[in-house]
């Protein structure tokens, strides 16, 4: 199985919709800085039959597309997309699916809004959007009541730029890595950015939110090497419980101490809820309000939002619950090697910067722009994270787990800048190529080796991911009025 590319999730989706034509509806959500459609799949609702929350979540015969397990029918365990109906190589027509079930704005009952490709280098959320979509479709309990909507790519030109449909390994999946700046990701552009200024993926997201009103909004999300945890704007009571469950049998470490999530309240391992404005629990460094991003904008309608991540490669360093013995010296100590790091980086950037100003004839690559975009404003968050992590609010005690994790985001951060520098000295025949394709050879291999990095499959991915995210809709019905609407 392999990650799919925003049009062959288009392509899945369209077949999808001819083949369940009174349940299913493809439609086009909004369009993209460059053009391309945005798709929404709705699967519609059901008549209630019995109380949601007794849902049990998961599928104990194995991964949502147990029918092809290795993926040899094509991405997210579809047909070949040149064979599937509704729509050529480039997708399905966006004048398709207009009309049908599974759309509109909800009516009286609840809907579900799933959220995937949020981040461009994070590209399972797309095939996990699929595979739940077919499991409603075959055990409709959770639609009693609710119309399931999926959100199949929310950046395409993110999306088009990152390519990676079947890493082989760490180095494999930073040869063409890409991680547009803040400002540019739809769901943290509202945090960076006046309401002027969104871009246009975002306001199609925004505008879905304000249609649909979901009582649970759920971002998909991975990480290239870690756990996995499960992020949320207000505590689902019992999520802890099935997600550890789900965990541990698909052999994926949960993330104790996720360093996005330091010092927040912990209902369960792996289960973060974000603060409250004006609590004091701390946090790692980020230049984005979370609250400001589009995990919120749900809160309108008294919803609440989950951000599920899964790891590509595993390592259990991340889950271990054992006290560090000394937080505060690790902590210098990786700051020291993030300055440094970044610091080469910084060095090979400045060598390029004529790249950014081509001469009168010059060929042009349109990957370049938005690729050096990415690293400045990587580069440019570096010192201010080294200063969080050596400054009077770092931790007196810590977990091993969160010092592994905080590790192992100051390794990427450097990595990711030097991966996306380097395809644009690499396109241009820079003479510091070489030398740059040498330094982040190495990171790759010294962070896989750090971590005892272990390849987790794509179907064993998303099973995981669907898996949290029926438990979390089950639990969140179970537990009433008090986690939001519902």
């Amino acid at each position: 199985m392999c990650y799919p590319t925003p049009q062959e999730l288009g392509l899945a989706a369209r077949a999808l919709a001819d083949e369940h034509p009174a349940e299913v509806r493809l439609r086009q959500a909004g369009t993209s800085r460059s053009g391309q459609p945005i798709w929404v799949l709705s699967v519609a609702p059901t008549s209630p039959a019995g109380p949601a929350g007794t849902l049990v979540p998961g599928d104990a015969d194995g991964p949502a597309d147990a029918d092809d397990p290795d993926g040899e029918d094509g991405p997210a365990g579809g047909a070949d997309p040149a064979e599937r109906p509704g729509g050529g190589a480039d997708g399905p027509d966006p004048a398709d699916g207009a009309d049908g079930p599974g759309g509109g704005g909800g009516g009286g009952g609840r809907n579900v809004l799933v959220v995937a490709g949020a981040h461009a280098n994070e590209p399972v959320g797309g095939a996990t959007a699929l595979s739940l979509a077919r499991r409603l479709l075959r055990d409709p309990a959770p639609r009693a009541g609710c119309g399931w909507h999926f959100l199949l790519c929310a950046d395409p030109d993110g999306a088009d730029l990152h390519r990676t449909p079947r890493p082989y390994s760490l180095l494999d999946y930073h040869r063409y890595f890409f991680r547009p700046p803040g400002p540019e990701q739809p769901e943290w552009a509202p945090s960076l950015l006046p309401a002027d200024r969104l871009p246009p993926e975002t306001l199609a997201l925004l505008a879905l939110i304000d249609e649909l009103r979901p009582v649970l909004q759920v971002s998909l999300h991975a990480t290239d090497l870690g756990g996995s945890w499960v992020q949320l704007t207000r505590d689902i009571p019992g999520l802890a419980e099935p997600f550890a469950k789900s965990a541990a049998d698909l052999r994926i470490p949960v993330e104790n101490g996720a360093s996005d999530a330091a010092g927040w309240p912990s209902p369960g391992p792996g289960i973060f809820v974000i603060p409250e404005p004006g609590s004091e629990a701390a946090g790692a460094f980020h230049p984005e309000d979370t609250r400001l991003s589009t995990w919120y904008h749900a809160h309108r309608y008294d919803g609440t939002t989950a951000i599920v991540e899964v790891p590509m490669w595993a390592s259990d360093l991340v889950d271990d619950p054992a006290p560090h013995p000394d937080p505060r010296g690790a902590l210098r100590i990786l700051a020291g090697r993030l300055t440094a790091d970044a610091a080469l980086v910084a060095e090979a950037r400045e060598r390029a910067r004529s790249r950014d100003r081509p001469g009168p004839g010059a060929h042009e690559d349109p990957a370049a722009a938005p690729l050096l975009r990415a690293v400045d404003w990587t580069l440019a968050l570096i010192p201010r994270i080294a200063v969080e992590w050596t400054g009077p609010g770092a931790p007196a005690e810590a977990t091993a787990a969160y010092i592994a994790s905080i590790d192992a985001f100051g390794r990427r951060l450097s990595l990711r800048a030097a991966a996306m520098l380097l395809r644009v000295l690499r396109a241009e025949g820079h003479p510091a190529a070489p030398g740059l394709d040498r330094l982040v050879t190495g990171w790759c291999e010294e962070f896989a080796a750090r971590f005892g990095a272990r390849w987790i499959p794509v179907a064993t991915q998303v099973e995981h991911q669907s898996r949290t995210v029926l438990a979390a809709y089950a639990r969140l019905v179970a537990a009433g009025p008090s986690t939001g609407r519902v």
